[in-house]
C-alpha cells in the first residue's frame, strides 16, 4: 500500500552519489549518460514483436462526441455564437482511446471497463468491434461521454467552443465492480501486460485494486491515473504527468531540481519500478532506482492537440516493454509516438507503420 510521505533519509538529490560514475541527471537538456541515448532507429526492430503481444487495457471508457459547425451570428437571445451543426462523429476516449492506440500499434488487445445500456454504450460497442478490441464490460448505469461542439466561419479553421460532460457519478454500483473483477481475472490469463487507464470515473475501485495486485504477482501493470495515483501504488510503472506528479507529492514542480526531487520521492511514494513524467513540450523525463533520465521533446513542430496524448504515449509505452524493451527505450518510443499523435485534430491513434516511418527517420 502507499505511504503517506517518503521518508527524507538523505538530501541529496535522486541522480547525485557519493563514489563512482555520474549518474543521470535532469535538465533543460538530455541526460548525461555513460553513454549516448539509443538511436531511434535502433528501435525499430522492437515493433516487429508488437503484432504478437497481448495488452490488457483496465480503465474508464469513454465516448468522445464531436458536433461540427459553421457559425457567422450572435443569437438574439444571448451574448453566444449559434452553430449550424453540419456533422457528428463518436471516438473511443478515455481507457478507450489507450485500447485503440494499442491496436494501432499491432497489438492483439481486450478492454475490461463498464459500459451504460445506451446510445453511447451501444455505439463504443460497435466501435470495439470495428477496431478489432476485444470487450469485456460491466453493467454501468450510463456510459460516460464527452461532447465537443467545434465550430467555426466559413474560411477559417473550427475551434472547440464548448465541451459538455454526462454519465456516472462514482463509485459504480458493487454489482457492476463485481462484474469488473471476474472479467478482470479472465481476460489476465491471455495477457503480457496490463495497462491501468483510470480517469476517476470508479473502474479503479478498491477490489479492482486488489485483484490487480494479486495479478501483479505474475503480470506487470503499468498505471496511468489522472487523480488516483496514490492508491495505486505497487505495480510496475506509473505515468504522471508534471500536475499530477506535484500532486502526489506535494513537492511544486518549478523547476528541475524540484522535478529531481518530486521524481525520486514518487518512485518511494508508489514502490514502482520506474516513473514516467510526461512534461509538454520539455519531453519526459524517466525515474528508475539506478537514476533519473531526461529526454528532450521529438520533434519541432508545435503540438496542434494535445487529446488524448497521455493515452498515446502510455500505450507506447507498455507494450514496447511486453516486446521486450527497457524502460528507457519503451520511454524513447513512447515520446515519439506521442510527438506524433498531437500533430492530429482530436482524439487519435498511430499506427504502425507511421511510427515505424517515423523511428527510421530518426
Amino acid at each position: 500500500m502507499a505511504r503517506t510521505r517518503a521518508s527524507k533519509k538523505t538530501k541529496e538529490l535522486p541522480g547525485a552519489t557519493s563514489s563512482g560514475p555520474p549518474r543521470p541527471t535532469v535538465g533543460t537538456t538530455p541526460a548525461v549518460l555513460p553513454s549516448p541515448l539509443p538511436a531511434l532507429a535502433s528501435l525499430s526492430a522492437l515493433l516487429d514483436s508488437f503484432p504478437a503481444r497481448h495488452v490488457l487495457v483496465l480503465g474508464d471508457l469513454v465516448a468522445d462526441e464531436y458536433l461540427y459547425g459553421q457559425t457567422d451570428r450572435v443569437s438574439r437571445e444571448a451574448p453566444v455564437l449559434v452553430v449550424r451543426h453540419e456533422s457528428s462523429e463518436v471516438k473511443l476516449g478515455g481507457a478507450a482511446n489507450a485500447a485503440a492506440n494499442a491496436r494501432a500499434l499491432g497489438a492483439e488487445v481486450t478492454v475490461v471497463g463498464a459500459l451504460g445500456e445506451d446510445a453511447m454504450g451501444a455505439e463504443l460497442r460497435r466501435l470495439f468491434e470495428s477496431a478489432g478490441i476485444g470487450l469485456r464490460a460491466a453493467n454501468a448505469p450510463a456510459t460516460e461521454t464527452k461532447t465537443r461542439i467545434l465550430a467555426g466561419g466559413i474560411n477559417t479553421t473550427r475551434q472547440q467552443m464548448l465541451r459538455v460532460d454526462r454519465g456516472n457519478v462514482p463509485p459504480l454500483p458493487a454489482a457492476a465492480a463485481a462484474q469488473l473483477v471476474e472479467h478482470l481475472r479472465a481476460a489476465a490469463a491471455e495477457a503480457d501486460i496490463i495497462l491501468v487507464s483510470d480517469y476517476g470515473l470508479g473502474v479503479a475501485c478498491e477490489p479492482v485494486r486488489a485483484e490487480l495486485h494479486r495479478l501483479a504477482e505474475r503480470t506487470r501493470v503499468c498505471v496511468d491515473s489522472r487523480s488516483g495515483l496514490h492508491s495505486l501504488a505497487g505495480f510496475h510503472t506509473a505515468k504522471p504527468n508534471e500536475p499530477e506528479l506535484q500532486a502526489l507529492t506535494g513537492v511544486p514542480v518549478a523547476s528541475d531540481d524540484a522535478l529531481l526531487r518530486a521524481g525520486g520521492e514518487a518512485l518511494e511514494l508508489l514502490e514502482c519500478q520506474s516513473v514516467l513524467v510526461t512534461r509538454g513540450r520539455k519531453g519526459m523525463a524517466l525515474f528508475e532506482k539506478s537514476g533519473p533520465t531526461s529526454i528532450p521533446v521529438h520533434g519541432a513542430r508545435d503540438a496542434v492537440d494535445v487529446t488524448g496524448a497521455g493515452d498515446t504515449v502510455m500505450a507506447a509505452f507498455s507494450l514496447a516493454l511486453a516486446a521486450g524493451a527497457t524502460a528507457l527505450q519503451a520511454a524513447l518510443l513512447a515520446n515519439v509516438a506521442g510527438a506524433l499523435v498531437v500533430q492530429k485534430q482530436g482524439t487519435a491513434t498511430v499506427p504502425l507503420p507511421e511510427l515505424r516511418a517515423e523511428l527510421e527517420r530518426g
